[in-house]
């Protein structure tokens, strides 16, 4: 479960965001990946060149590292969600026209080989997305990514039954299953809300009035099912003010996604684990910065994309994300 939108400012700086719920305790790090990076790939067991460098957070389980999100020098951005019960990944076979790719290294791939959205879409189509168990899940974990860069343009990239599809995704929003299609016509059953107070009404004789400010949104879905959250945030995304500068749009994300964020508890797994937002995290494309909380750690801290001056730069851990919270006295 995770919830993702991208945003962008009056001067045309854009942003992705997302949060990360999920069910599994996390423990993940930032991680620079220089240019000319050379990483195994999973599937070859070659090694792969990365062509650009890019920051990114990632989890590092038996030597695997996955990465979940993360922004090239470029502006590429991309993040990675559930998509359960609709992803359906190629298996491996000898094919010398196409880059196989293990689902927790495409991010990996993508972020140290495209240089924009146009780009991105020019190489799937000889790219093959094959499922790997995952150390940390032991399963093949089903993913969907959701892609932007400078421009603001957004896509959205699903491997079902079908095949490999890129959607163009105007609203700017993802959740998990089902795939994009669906939540898009979904969102027709809430046309009716609106930021606007509905007025008193008549029924035989009888006045009916609303309970005070925002009568207007009462047709919003409050669960936490991918639906209802694709729905919510679509909804606040939409009617929020343009931010008129990159701090104006950090206050407006971390502002929307508390309308989708999960607390410990209310969600539950059949196997007894809390399913819950483990960290809510914000790329500018423009800048390569990272602005980020988690769950224990309310506090926006920032972490920024350095592009190396050589080649030489080295990969780099740079510590995890889950900090304690500090209180200030006044």
């Amino acid at each position: 479960m995770c919830t993702a939108i991208t945003l962008q400012t009056v001067q045309g700086e854009s942003f992705i965001g997302r949060t990360l719920d999920f069910s599994y305790q996390l423990q993940p790090h930032f991680y620079f990946v220089p240019r000319n990076y050379l990483w195994r790939n999973a599937v070859t067991g070659r090694l792969e060149r990365g062509q650009y460098s890019f920051i990114g957070i990632g989890q590092k389980v038996d030597g695997i590292l996955g990465f979940i999100d993360g922004v090239n020098e470029h502006g590429l951005a991309a993040a990675a969600l559930y998509f359960a019960g609709y992803a359906s990944y190629d298996t491996a076979a000898w094919d010398s026209s196409v880059i196989q790719v293990a689902s927790y290294d495409f991010l990996h791939y993508i972020l140290g080989n495209c240089a924009s959205v146009e780009n991105f879409c020019a190489q799937m189509n000889r790219v093959r997305i094959i499922g790997m168990t995952d150390p940390l899940t032991q399963t093949v974990a089903p993913l969907h990514w959701i892609v932007t860069d400078r421009t603001g343009q957004c896509i959205v990239l699903e491997q079902t039954k079908s095949g490999t599809e890129l959607f163009a995704n105007p609203m700017g929003v993802l959740a998990n299953s089902p795939d994009l299609p669906w939540h898009m016509t979904n969102l027709r059953n809430y046309m009716e809300a609106t930021p606007r107070q509905i007025e008193e009404i008549d029924w035989g004789g009888v006045r009916l009035s609303p309970f005070g400010q925002a009568g207007g949104t009462v047709a919003l879905p409050g669960g936490y099912t991918s639906p209802e959250r694709f729905a919510r945030v679509a909804y606040l995304k939409s009617h929020i003010p343009q931010p008129e500068s990159s701090q104006a749009a950090i206050f407006s994300f971390f502002q929307i996604m508390k309308g989708v964020s999960i607390p410990k508890g209310v969600v539950v797994t059949d196997r007894g684990t809390d399913d819950y937002t483990q960290y809510t995290a914000l790329i500018n494309t423009n800048s390569g910065e990272y602005s980020f909380n988690t769950y224990e750690n309310l506090q926006i801290k920032k972490v920024s994309l350095r592009t190396p001056e050589t080649s030489s730069a080295a990969f780099a851990d740079l510590g995890g994300i889950m900090q304690p919270m500090t209180f200030e006295k006044l």
